[in-house]
């Protein structure tokens, strides 16, 4: 929910809500996984609870923190409008034209850039899509050294 508040917020005033300053919400689902994990390390004291119970649980909060995310980006993305996306494929378009010749430095280069401009997120499903992948990839990443420190 914090995540959204934050998309929230950038579209209140007047920031780019789908730009570079969401990706401060993936510590958002860091933090929801860890404090999970810790919270059911307090429960199942003194033992702990167990590699497998610590690391069911960081997975269960990343599915949930992905899916509340992605759910409410879409809506955001929804109520906001074309404009909004409009303007933020402009912006995304002008940044990738201006590091081009560092894409065309590299291997492939011309087709990474390519690449990438062609998988731009331009409707709202694309964002929510984009967004549920990749938090729920980064919260699985980060449940296992959490249930490993966790697990007792």
């Amino acid at each position: 929910m914090l995540g959204v508040a934050w998309v929230a917020g950038l579209y209140l005033t007047g920031n780019n809500p789908y730009g570079g300053k969401r990706l401060i919400t993936m510590l958002f689902v860091v933090g929801a996984v860890l404090v999970s994990q810790w919270w059911v390390r307090r429960y199942f004291q003194p033992d702990g609870p167990g590699l497998g119970r610590a690391f069911g649980v960081g997975v269960l909060t990343a599915v949930l923190a992905a899916a509340v995310s992605s759910t409410g980006l879409y809506g955001i993305a929804q109520v906001a409008g074309p404009v909004v996306m409009k303007r933020h494929l402009t912006e995304m378009r002008q940044l990738l034209e201006t590091n081009k010749e560092a894409y065309l430095k590299e291997r492939n280069g011309q087709e990474q850039y390519e690449r990438t401009l062609k998988n731009l997120a331009s409707t709202p499903q694309d964002l929510a899509t984009d967004e549920l992948k990749n938090k729920l990839l980064f919260g699985l990443l980060i449940s296992l050294p959490g249930a490993v420190f966790f697990r007792r």
